[in-house]
């Protein structure tokens, strides 16, 4: 706002100073009737005050019209100058400020989301990872998007994510997950591999665009690795072979607005005491009406529908599925933000 306000400031003295012109010129033109170019002339060396000779014959009210001229021209120029400095100094210290207090935010943040690469795939993780009002951190070293990403206020680190400074500046070693995005499999082979280094407990995802780039980004330290090319295909082949059991997974939302079916629960969340508890235990679907569907244990392995007697353990997540009215009961149940 503050900028916008300068920069309208400049504009209209820009426009002030080429309408001085031009009744500068129109005045001397009907005062003394000299050419066009004579009158501009003279009127250029009037606002400008440098002071040669004059191109027309200055008779009484050709003097006033001078001493006119000269005093408007010196309170343009006074406002010009203001309005530019204004505008040069706030822009600058303005966005020097948004930079310091970003740095600072950054440096504060704990458990947070680094976003590495800002293209399609990047941009769409961003806004699903804002409906769940998780703490995101972009690195990308496009300038422009870093102008943008400043003006909206959007924690994030212009640079290179190949370097660890980068990496660090985006609290990579406070960091909970880092979303590998880049366009090329060896810059996402490189973050993966620096940022385990920094951060043994980080859970990484990446991208990648070949099983070749899959197996040497597993080995790096991925957690989890996404190829783009593989679950299209997979979707066009499931539209053939099951559409309806296709449609009916799409429909069901994770995160959309006001609408949510889809919940994964941590076992500190279901067991805050600490304890091991079975699925009978918790009686999520008669206090919620929501259902377990799957669960994960520490060792990555999961269970379909699992029993009653299945014991969560530290380190075990549920799946857990329900209308939106049930999901609703089930954040009031845990005490979920969101």
């Amino acid at each position: 706002m503050i900028i916008k306000y300068f920069k309208t400031r400049v504009l209209f003295a820009a426009f002030l100073l080429l309408l001085i012109i031009f009744s500068g010129t129109l005045g001397y033109v009907l005062i003394t009737d000299v050419s066009w170019l004579d009158a501009l002339y003279m009127t250029i060396i009037t606002i400008s005050t440098v002071g040669y000779k004059e191109a027309v014959p200055l008779d009484g009210s050709t003097r006033i019209f001078t001493i006119f001229l000269i005093v408007i021209s010196v309170l343009l120029t006074a406002f010009i100058i203001s309005s530019l400095t204004e505008y040069l100094l706030n822009n600058y210290s303005l966005n020097k400020l948004k930079q310091k207090a970003m740095k600072k935010e950054i440096k504060s943040l704990n458990g947070h989301v680094v976003l590495c690469g800002f293209g399609r795939n990047g941009q769409q993780a961003f806004q699903k990872l804002k409906t769940y009002n998780k703490d995101v951190v972009i690195i990308d070293r496009d300038a422009n998007l870093a102008s943008d990403f400043i003006s909206d206020n959007v924690l994030h680190v212009e640079g290179d994510a190949t370097e660890d400074e980068i990496l660090i500046d985006a609290g990579i070693k406070n960091a909970s997950h880092l979303i590998c995005a880049l366009s090329e499999d060896a810059q996402n082979l490189y973050v993966v591999l620096s940022a385990r280094q920094l951060n043994k407990d980080l859970k990484i995802i990446s991208r990648a665009t070949s099983q070749s780039a899959y197996k040497k980004i597993k080995l790096a330290g991925a957690n989890n690795i996404i190829l783009p090319e593989n679950i299209g295909g997979d979707h066009l082949a499931s539209l053939v072979v099951t559409p309806d059991l296709l449609d009916f997974f799409n429909n069901l939302s994770i995160s959309d607005g006001d609408t949510e079916n889809v919940r994964e629960l941590s076992f500190a969340i279901l067991c805050k005491d600490g304890q091991s508890k079975t699925i009978n235990q918790l009686n999520i679907h008669e206090k919620t009406g929501c259902s377990v569907i799957g669960a994960k244990n520490k060792k990555g392995e999961f269970f379909v529908n699992p029993e009653g007697d299945f014991e969560l353990k530290e380190g075990t997540h549920l799946i857990i599925l329900g209308n939106t009215k049930q999901i609703n009961s089930l954040k009031s149940e845990f005490n979920l933000s969101h």
